[in-house]
């Protein structure tokens, strides 16, 4: 695995690594293979990296933009990740619709929502059922609890292991998420992790030793790059040998 942890400055220090990095991954997709794939995140954090990328002149036409996992709720309600997007990047850009692809929350059943996007991703990458395909970027996020996506602490997502999506849990209000094989099939996953708050779930995902469902973001070992890309806050109290 190909792991780099950065340590910047401060908030705005992050939003522009990470859009560099963002910007590097979108050049390279499109020129090996005509379009780039990236999975959103979440959260507050990465609200300002959106706005960022808004600015920029990009092929958005090459660009298909997916979700990492979705609260339960309608398209248009405060707290849709989806509406976030929309709001500070998606609805500033020249982006063709079809390359927009949220996740369902409308029926009743999460389950069926589960079942319709995982069909949606194997149509769109042509692959099997049981076939991991590859993101060329996944976003995430994570909880002063070491979450990430929604895959909580000592849930059942996290047992997940034959399927792209399923259902989450936060304290007992169902979310669609990747599961952590998916994640881990991606081309490069970047995790942008800012506040002092983190510092504690940091230094047991980084630990040699931990219990991953206790903390899930230890789950994520891709086979393509991994970034964390940490602000000083979060990430000040990491040994000099991990933060380089």
């Amino acid at each position: 695995m190909n792991k780099k942890v950065e340590v910047v400055g401060d908030q705005q220090a992050l939003i522009a690594r990470s859009l560099e990095l963002i910007l590097s991954k979108i050049e390279t997709a499109i020129e090996q293979h005509g379009r780039f794939t990236i999975a959103l995140s979440g959260g507050s954090t990465p609200k300002p990296l959106y706005e960022a990328i808004a600015t920029q002149n990009l092929p958005w036409d090459k660009i298909h933009v997916f979700w990492g996992d979705e609260r339960y709720v309608p398209a248009d309600h405060p707290d849709s990740n989806q509406l976030m997007a929309h709001r500070a990047w998606l609805g500033r850009v020249d982006i063709p619709t079809a390359n927009i692809h949220p996740m369902p929350t409308s029926d009743q059943d999460p389950a069926d929502a589960v079942a319709k996007y995982e069909q949606h991703l194997q149509e769109f990458f042509h692959s099997s059922p049981g076939e991991f395909p590859a993101l060329d970027v996944i976003l995430l996020g994570m909880g002063d609890d070491a979450h990430t996506a929604s895959l909580f602490p000592h849930t059942e997502a996290l047992k997940v292991r034959d399927r792209l999506i399923t259902v989450g849990n936060k304290d007992g209000n169902p979310r669609l998420t990747f599961t952590y094989p998916f994640i881990n099939a991606a081309n490069c996953v970047m995790f942008v992790v800012a506040g002092a708050n983190k510092r504690s779930a940091l230094a047991h995902v980084f630990a040699s030793v931990a219990d991953d469902f206790t903390y899930p973001s230890r789950l994520i070992q891709p086979q393509g790059e991994l970034w964390w890309l940490l602000d000083k806050d979060a990430g000040s109290e990491l040994k000099q040998d991990v933060a380089k």
